[in-house]
C-alpha cells in the first residue's frame, strides 16, 4: 500500500470486503454483531472511559507537535475526521475484536487479560512499521483500547476515537496530511 501509493483502493477493497464478511457473517450468525461489539447499548458507558484519554491524548499530541514544529492542520483535516472513523472501525474490528476477543474466548484455554493485551498492542504497534511514531502511538492505544473492550466491547466508540485521534495526530506528531495521501492521486488525475 505504501511502497506502490495505492493507499486509497486499498483502504477501499479493505474496508468493503470486511464489512461483506460482517454482513455475511451477521445474517448466518444474528448475535455476532453483538459479541464482536457493534453494539450501542454501552454507548455511553464507553464514551466516558473513552473520552478523558482521548482529550489527553490531543492534549499530548498538540504539545509534541509545537515541540517538535510538526504542525501542520489545513482544511484537509475536516474529511479526515469525518471519513477516518469508519476506517479505524475496521481498524479495531481486526485488531481489538478478532485479535483480543478471540484470543480471550479461545476454546479450553484460560487465557491472562494482561497478555493478550499486550500481545495485541505489540501487534497493532508493528503493524505501523517502519513509522516509530505511528508504532509507539498505536502500541500504547491498543494497550488502552483492549483493556476496555475486554471490559464493554464496543467498537464504534474505539473506532471513532481511532479515527479522530489518528487524524489528529497524522496533522499535529507526524506532519504529514492524510488526505493528500489518499487522494492525491485521484485529484491530480
Amino acid at each position: 500500500m505504501d511502497y506502490l501509493n495505492w493507499r486509497f483502493p486499498f483502504v477501499v477493497c479493505a474496508i468493503i470486503s470486511w464489512m461483506t464478511y460482517i454482513i455475511y457473517r451477521s445474517s448466518k450468525q444474528p448475535t455476532i454483531l453483538k459479541y464482536w461489539g457493534f453494539r450501542t447499548d454501552n454507548f455511553k458507558s464507553v464514551l466516558k472511559r473513552v473520552l478523558p484519554f482521548g482529550l489527553l491524548a490531543m492534549i499530548s499530541f498538540i504539545g509534541i507537535g509545537f515541540y517538535q514544529s510538526t504542525i501542520n492542520i489545513t482544511w484537509h483535516i475536516i474529511p479526515i475526521l469525518i471519513l477516518y472513523p469508519l476506517w479505524g472501525t475496521i481498524q479495531q474490528f481486526l485488531l481489538i475484536a478478532l485479535t483480543a476477543g478471540n484470543l480471550q474466548d479461545l476454546k479450553g484455554q484460560k487465557s491472562d487479560k494482561g497478555v493478550i493485551i499486550l500481545l495485541s498492542a505489540l501487534l497493532f504497534g508493528f503493524i505501523h512499521y517502519p513509522y516509530v511514531w505511528l508504532m509507539i502511538a498505536t502500541f500504547l492505544l491498543a494497550l488502552f483500547y483492549g483493556w476496555i473492550y475486554l471490559k464493554e466491547r464496543n467498537i464504534y466508540v474505539l473506532g471513532l476515537f481511532h479515527g479522530w485521534l489518528g487524524g489528529i495526530f497524522y496533522y499535529t506528531v507526524l506532519e504529514r496530511d492524510p488526505f493528500l495521501e489518499m487522494f492525491e492521486k485521484l485529484i491530480h488525475s
